[in-house]
């Protein structure tokens, strides 16, 4: 009966991880001993246990030497490697660049095309194709400038809502205004004619008072009756106004 395939996973026993390590790794050295002689090549193994121990195989070779060579190989490895891959990275640019102009040539011929020119080249078919495509094109044009022209028109229509409303108010308020100017007018007009019914004859009476009475002037040389006529003259005359600041003082 053969033994069972093994399963390769982590040992949990400590005693049973450290014989299987000790055998496999005779084994591996061994195995390394046997393809460095059977085959003439160099072999170099190195293997560390989990608590840092060293085990080492090499050929005839030091194993120096035989690293030295590792590092050699693996440098000139890097710099082929590092050339394809710049080698690609150019070819990849190259495929880019072409095809870029290629899409470059074909959206100016196509341009050429939507303006009416270099036609010659199109068919019957390519012709029919262009003119749907502008049609198309105008058809969305069209329907864009309708949108924009609907909207210009809406948002004028709200300016001028809100201008004849800003309007009506101000109008308003003016009304008002005027309102309650007249009203002060009034007032004003009253408080004057009160003012001229009450102050009316005071006024009237200050008048005659400002104004000057005649001068008399009576020379000392004339006779007695000639001066006592004078008298008489003067007393009718100012009888009246005497009369008139005695009326106007009782009143």
């Amino acid at each position: 009966m053969g033994r069972g395939r093994v399963e390769l996973k982590r040992i949990e026993n400590k005693i049973n991880r450290q014989v299987t390590f000790s055998k496999r790794r005779n084994g591996l050295l061994k195995k390394a001993h046997e393809i460095s002689v059977l085959c003439d090549a160099e072999v170099a193994v190195i293997v560390f246990s989990h608590k840092g121990k060293l085990s080492e195989y090499s050929t005839d070779s030091c194993m120096e030497k035989i690293l030295e060579r590792y590092e050699r190989y693996s440098y000139a490895e890097r710099q082929l490697v590092s050339m394809d891959s710049e080698t690609q990275l150019q070819g990849n640019w190259t495929v880019e660049y072409s095809r870029l102009t290629a899409k470059i040539e074909l959206l100016q011929r196509n341009r050429r095309h939507y303006l009416g020119e270099d036609l010659d080249s199109l068919t019957l078919k390519d012709l029919t194709g262009l003119e749907q495509q502008i049609d198309i094109s105008l058809k969305q044009i069209r329907a864009r400038r309708n949108q924009l022209m609907n909207e210009t028109i809406s948002d004028l229509q709200k300016r001028e809502k809100a201008a004849r409303e800003e309007n009506n108010l101000l109008e308003k308020k003016i009304k008002e205004r005027g309102k309650m100017v007249a009203v002060e007018q009034q007032q004003q007009q009253q408080e004057m004619q009160w003012e001229q019914q009450n102050h009316g004859p005071a006024s009237t009476s200050s008048y005659l008072l400002q104004q000057p009475l005649p001068c008399l002037n009576i020379g000392g040389g004339y006779e007695d009756g000639t001066q006592e006529i004078r008298r008489n003259d003067l007393d009718l005359t100012l009888e009246p106004l005497y009369s008139c600041h005695l009326g106007c003082f009782a009143a």
